[in-house]
């Protein structure tokens, strides 16, 4: 999980820390909309992690290597490209690419449930694609859609350039069993409704990223030329600008 960035009421922009370049880092929201309402997946945090301890959060986290080479069932869609090379700095489509992926590898490591699509000649995947080629699985992102993306704030020791994504559970290939135990990094998984009381405790951003989901899901299916919102800071204020604008 990644800390996106912050709302100035929960933090102030520090100054006694030396500039960092924010790491390039994708989180995942799943939504399960085969109910009245939707509802999207939550892990509860060990109570003994450093980072939000015993919080609610979706999964993420920064973008590896091993994202931008593997193999995949499916490219990503050219808009949802076009949505990702959109804002600056400017970055190449491989890497658009990569923080895709990330967010699926994030998922399926931190709750075991993986994207992906059945394919006729097994690939063997290693070290945390695993658990795909195991089940005769590529990872899949052509079905993500971009919700926002957000640049930690300044002053920090770690910081994160965010992209959030979002896909519905119905791409959910395959599940890894044992992933979530009392002393995994996640101990719990919930689906919830959007709004309700275990949400009412997420990172000030990731409820910004909620809200913005909640209001293009209101409006129907989701389609990726729906404006993106970006969330910076500048001059110790949380902008909202729109990415392409």
């Amino acid at each position: 999980m990644t800390e996106a960035a912050t709302a100035p009421k929960e933090e102030k922009e520090a100054d006694h820390h030396p500039y960092f370049r924010p790491k390039d880092a994708a989180t995942l929201i799943l939504i399960d909309r085969s109910g009245e309402k939707p509802k999207v997946l939550v892990g509860k945090r060990h109570d003994n992690v450093v980072f939000m301890p015993g919080k609610f959060v979706f999964p993420g986290g920064r973008v590896d290597k091993s994202d931008n080479r593997v193999p995949v069932a499916a490219s990503i869609t050219k808009e949802l490209e076009a949505n990702l090379l959109k804002g600056s700095p400017k970055i190449a489509a491989s890497r658009a690419r990569a923080l895709a992926v990330a967010a699926i590898r994030e998922a399926c490591e931190e709750t075991g449930l993986c994207l992906g699509r059945k394919v006729d000649k097994p690939v063997k995947l290693e070290g945390p694609w695993a658990p795909f080629s195991d089940a005769g699985l590529l990872p899949d992102p052509s079905s993500l859609f971009l919700i926002a993306r957000a640049i930690t704030p300044p002053g920090r020791v770690r910081r994160f350039d965010t992209r959030f994504f979002t896909a519905d559970a119905s791409a959910i290939a395959h599940r890894v069993e044992g992933v979530i135990h009392p002393d995994a990094e996640l101990v719990e998984l919930v689906w919830v409704e959007i709004g309700s009381k275990p949400l009412a405790d997420l990172h000030p951003m990731t409820k910004n990223v909620l809200n913005e989901l909640d209001r293009r899901l209101a409006t129907g299916p989701l389609h990726h030329d729906a404006p993106v919102p970006f969330f910076h800071f500048y001059g110790g204020k949380m902008q909202k600008d729109v990415l392409g604008a």
